[in-house]
C-alpha cells in the first residue's frame, strides 16, 4: 500500500490516514450522541491549528480539517460553565440545546460515546478481517522454550506439537495457556508429537503472581499462525470478542507498567505510531486495517482512564455530580483539569523521549560528542 509514493512520503501519509480515521470515528461518536440528546454542535474538527478546509452544513455546524493531525474535537453549544462566560454569551445560547443544561445521564452518554465508537470501529474492522481472511489462530506448536522454565526442565523443544494436557485435546496454543494457567505448581501430563512420534512427559508449571492471583506458567512461546475460516454470521461476534481480548491485554500491560512488573520501554507516542504506520502500510491493506483496529481499541480504552481532561475523567465528575445531586465546586473542577492536563503533558513528553531513544537519536548524539 502507498507503493506509488516516494519512500519519504509513505510514513507521513500512513500516519495521517491511521490517525485521521481513529480521530474521526472517536469525534463522530461524540457528535452523533450529542445530536441524539438534543445538543447543538457548533464545530467538528479533525486536527488542530490553521484550518485547511472548512464548510458549514444545513444546521450550522462548521466542519474543519486542520493542519496538525494530532487529534480533533467536537465543540458543543453551551459546553462552558455559565460562570465562565459573559452575560452576552449566555444570552446567545439556544434554549434547550446547550450541553451543560442537559441531565447528567445525557452528558455522560455524549462523553462516553467517543470511546464506544472506537470499540465499535475495532469490532467491525476485526469482523471484516475475519470474514475475508479468516480468524488467526496459533497452532499448539512450541515456537520457543524459555530457559530454566518448566518446559525446559522436561525437555520440550521448538517444534513439539502439544496434543493433549491431562487427557484434554488441544487444538490451539491459547488452550495451552488457559489449562496451564489454572494449574500453578500442579503436575500435569503433556502428550505431544515430535518428528512424527507420540511422546508424554509430566511437567509442573511454575507459579507466578498476576494481579493478586497465582497462575501457572509452562515457559513456551507460540509458533505458526493459521487462519481458520469464519462465516459472515459469526464474524461480528468474533470481532467483538477480539476487541475485548485486545482491550484486556492493553489494560494488563498498563497495570504491569504501573506496578513495576513490566518496563516502560514499550510506551510509545505519536512518533512511534507514525513509524509503525509506515511499516505496517508496506505489508498491505489487511495489515493496515488490523493495525487501525488495535489502535482504535487502545484509543478508546485510554480515553476511559479516570484522568481529568480525558473522557473518563469527565465521567468521574458526572458520577460525583449524580451522587451529590449537584455539580462539583468550580475550584475542584479547575484543579482537577489542571492536574489532568499536567499529567498528560508529562506522559506525552515521556513517550516522546521513549520514541527518540528507540530511534537511537540520543546514542547518535552521544557518539558525536564523544
Amino acid at each position: 500500500m502507498f507503493d506509488f509514493l516516494p519512500e519519504f512520503l509513505r510514513t507521513p501519509l500512513a500516519f495521517v490516514v491511521v490517525l485521521g480515521v481513529l480521530v474521526f470515528i472517536h469525534e463522530l461518536g461524540h457528535y452523533l450522541a450529542a445530536r441524539w440528546r438534543g445538543v447543538y454542535v457548533e464545530a467538528f474538527s479533525i486536527g488542530f491549528g490553521p484550518k485547511l478546509v472548512s464548510w458549514t452544513d444545513s444546521i450550522g455546524t462548521v466542519w474543519k480539517i486542520c493542519l496538525l493531525p494530532l487529534g480533533g474535537y467536537v465543540k458543543m453549544h453551551g459546553q462552558e460553565q455559565a460562570t465562565d462566560v459573559s452575560a452576552e454569551t449566555r444570552a446567545a445560547w439556544k434554549p434547550g440545546q446547550t450541553f451543560n443544561e442537559k441531565s447528567v445521564l445525557s452528558r455522560a452518554i455524549v462523553v462516553a460515546a467517543g470511546p464506544v465508537a472506537n470499540f465499535a470501529l475495532a469490532s467491525l474492522l476485526f469482523a471484516l478481517m475475519f470474514a475475508v481472511s479468516g480468524r488467526p489462530l496459533t497452532e499448539p506448536v512450541v515456537g520457543g522454550v524459555v530457559e530454566n522454565s518448566a518446559a525446559a526442565e522436561v525437555g520440550l523443544v521448538t517444534g513439539d506439537r502439544i496434543d493433549a494436557i491431562d487427557g484434554t485435546k488441544i487444538t490451539r496454543f491459547e488452550e495451552i495457556q488457559a489449562i496451564i494457567g489454572a494449574h500453578p505448581g500442579q503436575q500435569v501430563k503433556l502428550d505431544f508429537t515430535r518428528d512424527g512420534r507420540g511422546m508424554s512427559v509430566n511437567a509442573t508449571p511454575q507459579s507466578r503472581n498476576s494481579f493478586g492471583r497465582t497462575i501457572g506458567v509452562l515457559g513456551v512461546r507460540g509458533g505458526k499462525v493459521i487462519y481458520e475460516p469464519v462465516s459472515a454470521i459469526s464474524a461480528l461476534p468474533e470481532g467483538i470478542a477480539r476487541t475485548w481480548t485486545v482491550a484486556e491485554q492493553t489494560l494488563t500491560g498498563v497495570i504491569q507498567m504501573i506496578t513495576g512488573q513490566r518496563g516502560t520501554d514499550d510506551l510509545g507516542g505519536p512518533l512511534r505510531i507514525a513509524q509503525l504506520s509506515g511499516q505496517v502500510a508496506q505489508l498491505g491493506f489487511a495489515s493496515l486495517v488490523s493495525f487501525i483496529a488495535v489502535l482504535s481499541v487502545n484509543l478508546g480504552l485510554i480515553n476511559l482512564f479516570p484522568i481529568p481532561v480525558l473522557d473518563g475523567g469527565h465521567l468521574v465528575f458526572y458520577l460525583f455530580e449524580a451522587l451529590r445531586g449537584k455539580p462539583l465546586p468550580p475550584r475542584t473542577l479547575e484543579y482537577g483539569l489542571r492536574a489532568g492536563f499536567a499529567l498528560l503533558i508529562g506522559l506525552f513528553v515521556f513517550a516522546t523521549w521513549n520514541d527518540l531513544s528507540h530511534f537511537g537519536l540520543f546514542s547518535w548524539v552521544s557518539g558525536l560528542l564523544s
